[in-house]
């Protein structure tokens, strides 16, 4: 292959003029609508475990009548039914995607969503739990299945420029989801009095983000790249495609594009197929997709191995181990918590991913989490505040001086987590594949995330009522896997910023250490561009 048509198919699209038609109200309203995906999921990780605390819920499904280990047994059903479904949700929507592409998949999804949230409302004591846990089980289907097709309709819609931009809204729309099921928790408690209107609006409240994504579906069109790909439908193609720029057929930037999805059309056709099972086929034939499949889906491991989602589903228990009791006070915590977090995110992708990197990012994050985890067991070890609680309502600022400081790495570890391994695990799992595996390998990636996460909201509460007075031993856990996870990190993850995505199997040379490969992979860059160089000017001579 000439070095002119490689260094193409790897350029930096920034690197050729860009119409100002291109970046318009089309894709990024196309964009915000896909990212009400995002506010389901955060709303389910802000809201329920608050939920589940309070008062009249318990008392609507007589979870106050009995053992502590039982009702820590039923509501950790309750909270991981949700990541159950939402592990076959991710995995279940490859084929329907597939075929029937992002926008019907994306309606059918939060229609499942929808159905989902209506039983979790009509579910009460009459009714019992099991049409709770089918609801939630419906919930989590939809947002598995939005969880992977949105991010993938994002980044095949959006001009190269604006991509991570684009796909920053989905993350920002997750953490405002968080941040409103954190608060909206506490209002309720403070404003209502205890009864099932009080449980019942934030479980209500899921039909917002919802609602908005099934509505806004029938607005979307379907991505250019898939009408390509799988419908083989040039002409649907080209028409989305203008319909997304704003500009003519006539136009050299629309000709470059077509042309460069037209050649990852016949580059798959003629390497792995088109098929649904294609994909699947190559990856099992090759033994570094098939390593790189396992590092990818690891970085989730170590992410939940942070703890997020022990806080995310149960902060009540989380703080109430800190010597902070009563349902307000937690609540009141568990908000100020969703504040810094939603902060952090934002610092994160303003400042920091593509500045820092992804593997510096992570370096730092899993270093910073680890010290304040240990702290946090440390703390529960020897001042033992499960023993010597705080007044009933008491807040941070009754807590002793040890205790403050408690409160304190807490949330130096949500800056920490958020500024690092809360969306940076996916960023890296969609630059380390390329085109022709990319919708399957997302499916996987997903359902990793919601296998570990399920793991972590099932098994929870038991870690703290068997690893010791205060649950002390979870946090030396948490502790123990970030520092793991930090070697994890160093000796495997390789810099992925600034890579063009043809190049990315550079990163994984065996006789490159993680550490230099984004040198290296850059200079090989730069030695193209220099062949390409030499070779343009040899054309333009010979042409004179």
């Amino acid at each position: 292959m000439k070095v002119s048509t490689v260094f193409k198919a790897f350029s930096r699209a920034e690197d050729r003029p860009t119409p100002k038609e291109v970046y318009n109200y089309r894709v990024y309203c196309s964009a915000l609508i896909i990212a009400f995906g995002g506010a389901m999921i955060g709303y389910d990780n802000g809201f329920v475990g608050g939920s589940l605390a309070l008062p009249s819920f318990l008392r609507e499904f007589g979870l106050d009548t009995i053992s502590k280990s039982d009702a820590n047994f039923i509501t950790a059903n309750i909270a991981s039914t949700f990541q159950a479904g939402c592990f076959w949700g991710a995995l279940l929507v490859y084929p329907l995607g597939h075929y029937y592409g992002h926008k019907i998949g994306i309606m059918i999804s939060s229609f499942v969503f929808l159905i989902g949230s209506v039983m979790c409302c009509v579910a009460n004591s009459s009714t019992g739990l099991g049409v709770m846990y089918a609801g939630r089980i419906f919930v989590g289907l939809g947002v598995g299945a939005c969880s992977n097709l949105g991010p993938v309709y994002i980044s095949e819609i959006a001009p190269p420029p604006i991509r991570g931009q684009l796909l920053a809204f989905y993350d920002i729309f997750w953490q405002a989801g968080g941040l409103v099921g954190f608060w909206i928790n506490y209002g309720v408690s403070q404003t209502l009095e205890e009864s099932r209107k009080q449980w019942l609006i934030p479980f209500a409240v899921q039909f917002i983000p919802g609602g908005m994504l099934f509505i806004g579906a029938f607005f979307l069109r379907d991505s250019p790249r898939w009408l390509m790909a799988e419908k083989n439908n040039p002409t649907k193609a080209l028409e989305n495609l203008r319909w997304f720029r704003k500009i003519d057929e006539s136009n050299e930037y629309f000709k470059f594009e077509v042309a460069q999805i037209e050649e990852g059309v016949e580059l798959r056709a003629g390497t792995i197929g088109m098929g649904v099972l294609a994909p699947i086929k190559a990856i099992l034939k090759s033994k570094s997709l098939l390593l790189r499949l396992g590092f990818s889906t690891s970085l989730f491991i170590w992410q939940n191995a942070s703890g997020i989602n022990a806080v995310n589903y149960y902060s009540p228990t989380i703080f109430k181990s800190l010597g902070i009791d009563g349902t307000d006070a937690s609540l009141l915590s568990t908000g100020l918590f969703g504040v810094l977090k939603t902060a952090s995110v934002i610092i994160w992708m303003l400042f920091l991913i593509e500045t820092s990197g992804r593997r510096l990012t992570l370096l730092i994050g899993s270093t910073g989490v680890s010290f304040c985890m240990f702290y946090l067991a440390i703390y529960s070890l020897v001042a033992k505040p499960t023993s010597h609680p705080s007044p009933q309502g008491s807040g941070a600022s009754d807590l002793p001086r040890s205790g403050q400081a408690a409160m304190a790495f807490f949330y130096i570890w949500t800056i920490f987590y958020s500024a690092s391994w809360n969306w940076t695990p996916w960023i890296i799992n969609t630059e380390i594949f390329d085109n022709n595996v990319r919708s399957f390998v997302q499916s996987i990636n997903a359902a990793s995330n919601w296998f570990w996460s399920f793991i972590m909201a099932r098994f929870t509460p038991q870690m703290f009522d068997k690893m010791g007075e205060g649950g002390y031993g979870v946090y030396f856990l948490f502790a123990s896997l970030s520092a793991v996870g930090f070697f994890f990190v160093f000796f495997l993850v390789p810099e992925t910023k600034g890579i063009p995505l043809e190049m990315v199997d550079t990163l994984f040379t065996k006789d490159v250490p993680a550490w230099k490969a984004h040198k290296h992979t850059l200079h090989q860059i730069e030695n193209l561009r220099n062949e390409f160089q030499q070779e343009q000017k040899v054309n333009d001579t010979t042409v004179d």
